[in-house]
């Protein structure tokens, strides 16, 4: 006969989620940047400005920099 064992089950209901809190904070934070990123492409209606130009575009390349790190951070856990 097969018994269960209930330290597994444990270990299942503890991790629900695939990452931690700060991921989540991370990649929210990541797509804000974005989004910052992107109004400022819209900015005015010169089209050779340095702000669509070159801070624009910088600042969409550190919002997908930071949703990388997001997505691969994994926190240190408080038992260890």
């Amino acid at each position: 006969m097969s018994q269960k064992n209930p330290l597994i089950n444990n270990e299942r209901k503890s991790n629900l989620f695939v990452f931690q809190k700060i991921n989540y904070q991370l990649f929210i934070a990541s797509i804000v940047i974005v989004a910052i990123g992107f109004f400022f492409m819209m900015g005015t209606e010169d089209i050779y400005s340095f702000t669509k130009i070159t801070l624009a575009p910088l600042v969409v390349v550190l919002g997908f920099a930071v949703g990388f790190i997001a997505i691969l951070y994994k926190p240190k856990n408080k038992n260890n």
